[in-house]
């Protein structure tokens, strides 16, 4: 095959059955994907979750990841917010002409390994070609679909006060990563992206706590924009406790060098979870042993005090309102 993709938009079936045949399915096959019909036949029972997303980061690979890591771990993620495991995916692309080969299968490698480390099989999909300047190489939309775990009740309306709020890992991570590659800065080991599958860790999570009010998945707007969601949702106040915040050192000075604050950057590997305030001790110990998890730690607390906002006690004792962010900090981030 040639190593780079010659077709235009437009240019029919042909290239669309080259892809499939020679690219697609010897990466990403198994045995519903190979029957080849227009739709997958699922086996499903029980309540179901159904969720999907669109990817189109920049640059497509960065350290710790790339748009097809992304892309599967978005989608699980998703699905593991509202207490589902995720069982299959879909998977759409939208390629440029000129798209090397070799690039497009680098990337669906990189899907492999992230939908057989999140224990999901990709089963149906379609691929686009379309003319030079369309798109910036690959576009990615996933759809997934996933049962609901026995016992899971996972909504903001859940949020009261007398609950702490928990996030599974250091804030920041993803978008600093990002913005850093995008600005040619040289990133310490340390800074990678966090894409990472949430749903074994969200299993055990529920498995011992099955009294978890909600979770979120701090992505577009970070803990900021999805804190201040629920706070509305639930009208609830949320009180952060700045001393408490994960944020690793490096991001920090990322954060100071292009004028950023960490409790607004994507992650895109780390959840938010509200849980009653006896049961957190349990929660943690739990997630501790979780590889995705091995960082959490309560960050602030629900109140009954000024409903729908977010604030945080800052170090020196002072209250800040934390605000709900407007625009994006970091455009194409995911």
């Amino acid at each position: 095959m040639d190593e780079t993709i010659q077709l235009a938009h437009g240019a029919g079936g042909r290239m669309s059955a080259i892809l499939t045949e020679q690219v697609l399915r010897p990466i990403l096959g198994n045995p519903i994907l190979d029957r080849m019909h227009d739709g997958a036949v699922l086996d499903m029972g029980g309540k179901i979750a159904f969720t999907t997303d669109s990817y189109v980061v920049a640059p497509r690979f960065f350290p710790g990841g790339s748009i097809g890591r992304l892309a599967v771990c978005g989608t699980v993620n998703d699905l593991a917010m509202t207490g589902a495991e995720a069982r299959y995916l879909s998977l759409s692309l939208i390629l440029e002409e000129g798209l090397a080969v070799e690039e497009l299968k680098r990337v669906l490698r990189d899907v492999r390994a992230a939908a057989d480390e999140a224990g999901v099989s990709i089963v149906t999909g379609d691929t686009k070609v379309v003319g030079h300047g369309a798109c910036d190489g690959i576009y990615i939309n996933t759809a997934g679909v996933g049962k609901i775990l026995e016992g899971a009740d996972i909504a903001p309306q859940n949020i009261r006060p007398g609950m702490d709020v928990i996030v599974s890992g250091f804030l920041g991570d993803h978008a600093a990563t990002i913005t850093a590659a995008r600005h040619g800065l040289k990133l310490p080991e340390a800074i990678r992206s966090d894409a990472a599958p949430l749903s074994g860790l969200v299993k055990e999570m529920l498995r011992a706590v099955p009294e978890i009010a909600c979770m979120r998945d701090p992505t577009r707007g970070g803990a900021a924009a999805t804190l201040n969601e629920l706070a509305a949702q639930s009208g609830t106040g949320i009180l952060l406790d700045e001393e408490l915040l994960p944020v690793r050192p490096e991001v920090e000075g990322v954060c100071e060098l292009l004028g950023f604050e960490p409790l607004y950057l994507a992650n895109e590997g780390k959840l938010i979870a509200f849980v009653p305030t006896e049961k957190t001790e349990t929660l943690l110990k739990v997630m501790h042993a979780h590889p995705y998890g091995k960082e959490a730690r309560r960050i602030g607390a629900v109140t009954d005090k000024a409903p729908g906002q977010v604030a945080m006690k800052t170090a020196l004792g002072g209250i800040r309102i934390v605000d709900m962010p407007t625009g994006s900090l970091v455009p194409r981030i995911c």
